[in-house]
């Protein structure tokens, strides 16, 4: 089977709607059907069933697939290879980073490595640290970036450190919390992070909060609290000057030292071997290691 048909049958596969694939593709819809008998014959099987509401794949289809997701994934390593040889940038570069950092720190960099390597293509994924650790073990991205201290074997360099501060419209010290009939707004996270807060609060009350809302969004928390429907618990990369009218009170350890959050860059020492890695690589130093305070 050529390459170009082991792509097809990915974007096939990813999609389940030869109209969809076919504008992926740009070919026709009939001659990507006719291209898909022709592989079926070769095959001597049905890779998909056909149906009103789109594709579904065989048993034997999914041996199929997964073939040529193998072909397609071992033919770009290659030519991200070859192209780590050159002078200039190409190749696509990995990320899979937390979602925080995907939506505060991570434009601010890219910004300057799309200006800088216009070549370059970028591959994303955002969501929970444990989740992009786990992009990385099965090889699916270069780098990672990844909230927390994560126990990382391979290269793990710190990129920034930022505080939490209890957020609110009316509470101007923590010890106020309690007489407050607002409820605790909290955003889904990591355990980590999770029981960071939960650590915090038992403390500091030695209680648990009355009222609670939980949101997916850390965004949507942080809007919740500037808007006076509670008070929030939220690190410092994720507030600006800009949000105004609401009070910010650091939190403290056992110590009275304030609590912070690392992030850091994690990958295999092969990713950094890659030319547009060391491309980023450089364009994240020359932003320096920031204390988000």
């Amino acid at each position: 089977m050529q390459l170009i048909e082991c792509k097809m049958l990915a974007v096939l596969a990813e999609e389940l709607n030869m109209r969809k694939a076919a504008e992926r593709l740009f070919v026709s819809q009939p001659a990507l059907s006719q291209r898909l008998q022709t592989i079926e014959k070769g095959w001597n099987t049905q890779i998909f069933v056909r149906s009103q509401k789109g594709l579904s794949l065989t048993p034997s289809g999914e041996r199929i697939i997964q073939f040529a997701k193998e072909v397609v994934e071992k033919e770009e390593k290659v030519r991200e290879e070859l192209e780590a040889l050159e002078t200039e940038v190409y190749g696509t570069l990995k990320l899979a980073v937390a979602s925080i950092i995907g939506q505060h720190w991570l434009p601010r960099v890219l910004k300057q490595f799309v200006k800088k390597y216009p070549r370059a293509k970028i591959s994303l994924v955002t969501g929970w640290s444990s989740e992009m650790v786990n992009y990385l073990y099965e090889d699916e991205v270069h780098l990672g970036i990844i909230r927390g201290n994560p126990d990382w074997k391979g290269i793990k360099e710190h990129i920034l450190t930022d505080t939490l501060y209890l957020v609110d419209t009316e509470i101007e010290r923590v010890e106020d919390v309690l007489q407050s009939e607002k409820p605790f707004i909290q955003f889904k996270s990591d355990s980590t992070y999770y029981q960071e807060i939960q650590d915090w609060w038992h403390r500091q009350f030695q209680t648990t909060p009355t009222r609670t809302i939980v949101v997916d969004q850390i965004e949507t928390c942080k809007q919740m609290a500037l808007n006076g429907i509670g008070f929030a618990i939220l690190p410092s990369i994720a507030l600006t000057e800009n949000d105004q009218g609401v009070y910010k009170i650091p939190l403290m350890d056992e110590h009275q030292k304030p609590i912070s959050r690392d992030t850091w860059l994690i990958g295999y020492e092969s990713a950094f071997q890659l030319k547009q890695v060391k491309a980023f690589l450089e364009v994240v130093k020359e932003f320096g290691t920031e204390e988000l305070v």
